[in-house]
């Protein structure tokens, strides 16, 4: 079988191999274990690889090159409507030859696939759409053209579209999903952790305006106030790094908050079993892969209340709710960290949740998707 990959993340070339993202490409490592060829259609980056890239595994790969398109500004779109045409032809092409065309959405290049895969309604397809599917949910126009498009059976068909979540009233095609970190191998016995001081907050993941990085900063400094024993420490590097520098200068934390920068998945992985919360106020996910790989070593996630987290910490059950008034989640916090009991019923009802989404299901989920 042909695999076509549709997708807007930059890949790499060292050698012989291809680098993407390491979370994105394991994922793709185990759809192409079902294919005998891999097409991916994707921007290409000029960079070395580092310790967030991950090669594919696939030892037949053919790849198309398009230019990474935006839509965000003026001169973007008037860049955009030169290249379109030449993205649309090679995606075109892909399809026409593929076996199997998967889309990864949301984005630009997800957004001319939803339009050109409509001139294919016998071809096989799967649409993995990895941002908010809440349908309340503020977004960009592009998005919601993306999830209409995706979801009108008339247009797209013979399509499963995964989303993260279950949501009332979807049309016959959309298919709630999961995303997983861990084999089954790695589940251990229930981590019956011990919440005491100093207590160790975690963040994970892209310092950028969108995961409000700064607002972990502002919690744990309030705690501190309060007489609470914290740590924070942050993995992971963006934009945003200088300004929580010079947040932690500015409130003398620098004994107390860490920035490790970029990590292995061995490293976070550590981090995660010697922490107590992890910290993700941000303002939009699909499904945040870092609370459930907290949860799944007993790490309390403290989260926006977006997408599918509600559904993900049942309520506040394996975890708390983030409200961003900052009074509010420090009293909440605050209320939590003095109940040891409660906290630890937080920890093993969210290890037993996330336990359940390993990457053996999600790979047997895949052959059940693909047949």
């Amino acid at each position: 079988m042909k695999f076509a990959i549709i997708t807007h993340v930059d890949h790499l070339r060292a050698g012989d191999s291809w680098y993407g993202y390491s979370a994105y490409v394991r994922e793709m490592n185990l759809w192409g274990r079902n294919a005998s060829q891999i097409l991916i259609v994707a921007p290409v980056s000029g960079d070395v690889p580092s310790k967030i890239h991950l090669a594919y595994e696939h030892p037949h790969i053919k790849f198309t090159k398009i230019p990474a398109v935006s839509i965000t500004s003026f001169a973007e779109v008037m860049r955009a409507m030169v290249l379109i045409p030449v993205i649309v032809f090679k995606l075109f092409r892909v399809m026409r030859s593929a076996d199997h065309v998967h889309l990864r959405c949301p984005g630009t290049i997800g957004l001319l696939g939803c339009c050109v895969q409509v001139f294919f309604p016998k071809k096989p397809k799967t649409a993995k759409y990895a941002g908010n599917w809440d349908p309340k949910a503020k977004q960009p126009r592009s998005y919601r053209f993306q999830k209409w498009l995706l979801s009108n059976t008339f247009f797209t068909k013979n399509m499963k579209v995964l989303v993260y979540g279950e949501w009332p009233d979807q049309s016959k095609n959309i298919v709630p999903f999961f995303t997983a970190s861990y084999n089954r191998s790695k589940i251990e016995p229930l981590r019956d952790r011990s919440f005491v001081p100093p207590f160790k907050f975690i963040f994970v993941g892209t310092l950028s305006e969108g995961k409000r990085p700064g607002y972990a900063v502002e919690l744990v400094n309030s705690l501190r106030q309060l007489g609470i024993d914290c740590r924070l420490d942050f993995y992971g590097d963006g934009a945003e790094r200088t300004s929580i520098e010079k947040l932690v200068a500015r409130n003398s934390l620098e004994p107390f908050v860490k920035l490790h920068g970029n990590e292995t998945a061995a490293v976070v992985e550590e981090a995660y079993k010697n922490s107590h919360f992890l910290v993700l106020p941000s303002r939009s996910e699909g499904w945040p892969k870092v609370v459930a790989e907290a949860m799944f070593w007993g790490c309390v996630p403290l989260v926006t209340s977006i997408s599918c987290v509600r559904w993900m910490l049942a309520e506040g059950e394996r975890g708390i709710l983030l409200t961003l008034d900052h009074e509010a989640d420090i009293k909440s916090i605050a209320a939590c960290i003095s109940e040891e009991n409660i906290l630890k019923d937080m920890s093993v009802k969210g290890q037993t949740w996330s336990q359940n989404y390993t990457l053996d299901k999600f790979e047997e989920e895949i052959k059940t998707m693909l047949q």
